[in-house]
């Protein structure tokens, strides 16, 4: 491929607080694009992504550090208060309410099904250190984050697993994936956990309630509500070290997601996971964090999880592929304005190759997927597999053409 942008997209990843390794520029112009990354504190920020839009950001991360960003206030046991005037006390009664079961399908529902199958990921290495999420997977500590939660730790970090019971664990990786932003990590000695249960985001739909859990800013077990706001949000958040878009179709939201919260469950009103809470947008900063103006993006679960079980298994994740390199599509002078992603360059002996795309040409679609732009067209692709087939349509020298062709594989070029 390489099926991506060509310049890195600006941001910065508040979830996750430390400097994010800088691979090389992408190779095309991407609705977003690349900010410096936010310094290191008590639970460093990574680098992530953000609109060219002035005062806003689109970020990812997974870890936030809390010390100083709580105040609390109490009234200590010989307070009173005072509603009738002075020196006039006030008696409180306190009435027994009997527990009723949560009707189904509500947030207090959802939340005692999924708490137990989400738990907070602390990390430490060489970059610094900072918290995240993560979802149970198996009974035996198989647990899905976000990569750049992980990525914190580097070779010889260690990685600790905070349980919604209070317990916790060391546990190691099994497997990472830069271009999904995903990986699976294994918690030590643990058995008889609460597997999520594992939903289908193709069945959202725009307007559905949604529940987002995780550990913001360290606060483990923590439960926002909201609405899917939208679907397929193309969403880019860098490059690996082989110039390879981290680009995937995100589910857009605005349940409260804030620094921590990578890596953590969005999940529908039946319990299931829908997706894997993995990045904002922000109007701004406090105290060098991001926080959530609700434009939360999620990545989707039914796109990767055959990326997520190549990892559980130990394999090298795989990605489809079509052999191009794209950038927004551009209009010369006098002609007509065209939305679409721009063929930069075809790989000889690709999928593209073989089937006609040339230098110049416009895709405007996939199937049924209307391409807006590069970023658009690479979250499009990783929502395939290697070896699906699809239709694509383009414009050639203005006139629109479509054309049948079985995506390739990245396998024998990607060391992710």
């Amino acid at each position: 491929m390489n099926d991506q942008p060509t310049t890195p997209p600006p941001g910065h990843h508040p979830y996750f607080p430390h400097p994010a390794p800088q691979g090389p520029p992408p190779e095309g112009p991407p609705a977003m694009t690349q900010t410096a990354p936010l310094p290191v504190g008590r639970r460093p920020r990574r680098a992530g992504l953000a609109t060219a839009v002035l005062a806003t950001a689109v970020v990812v991360g997974g870890a936030a550090g809390v010390g100083g960003a709580a105040a609390w206030s109490a009234l200590d046991g010989n307070g009173t208060s005072s509603a009738g005037g002075a020196g006039t006390p006030t008696t409180s009664q306190v009435v027994d309410t009997p527990d009723s079961p949560a009707p189904q399908g509500s947030v207090e529902a959802v939340a005692a099904k999924v708490l137990p199958s989400v738990v907070k990921i602390d990390v430490s290495g060489a970059q610094g250190s900072g918290s995240g999420s993560g979802i149970i997977l198996s009974s035996d500590g198989e647990i899905l984050t976000n990569n750049h939660v992980v990525e914190v730790a580097g070779n010889g970090g260690s990685i600790v697993v905070e349980f919604n019971d209070g317990t916790d664990a060391k546990a190691q990786v099994l497997g990472t994936d830069p271009l999904t932003d995903t990986a699976v990590i294994k918690a030590e000695g643990v058995s008889g956990l609460t597997p999520a249960t594992i939903g289908k985001s193709s069945d959202l739909k725009v307007g559905q309630s949604v529940v987002a859990i995780g550990s913001p800013f360290g606060l483990d077990s923590t439960v926002t509500s909201g609405i899917v706001s939208a679907l397929d949000r193309p969403v880019n958040v860098g490059t690996d070290s082989q110039n390879n878009a981290t680009t995937y179709p995100a589910i857009q939201t605005d349940a409260a997601i804030n620094p921590g919260n990578s890596g953590g469950a969005l999940v529908d009103l039946d319990g299931n996971v829908v997706g894997i809470n993995a990045s904002i947008r922000t109007a701004g900063a406090v105290e060098g964090e991001a926080g959530s103006i609700g434009l939360g993006f999620a990545i989707p679960m039914d796109e990767v999880m055959p990326v997520v079980d190549q990892m559980a298994k130990g394999e090298t994740p795989t990605h489809a592929r079509l052999g191009i390199q794209v950038s927004d599509a551009a209009s010369g002078e006098g002609a007509q304005i065209t939305d679409g992603a721009e063929v930069q360059d075809v790989t000889a002996g690709s999928t593209a190759d073989d089937a006609g795309l040339a230098k110049g040409d416009v895709i405007t679609k996939v199937d049924d997927h209307v391409i807006s732009s590069a970023d658009s067209l690479v979250a499009t692709i990783r929502s395939y597999r290697p070896g699906d087939q699809v239709t694509v349509t383009y414009l050639h020298d203005g006139n629109s053409k479509t054309v049948t062709l079985t995506l390739d594989s990245d396998a024998q070029t990607s060391n992710s």
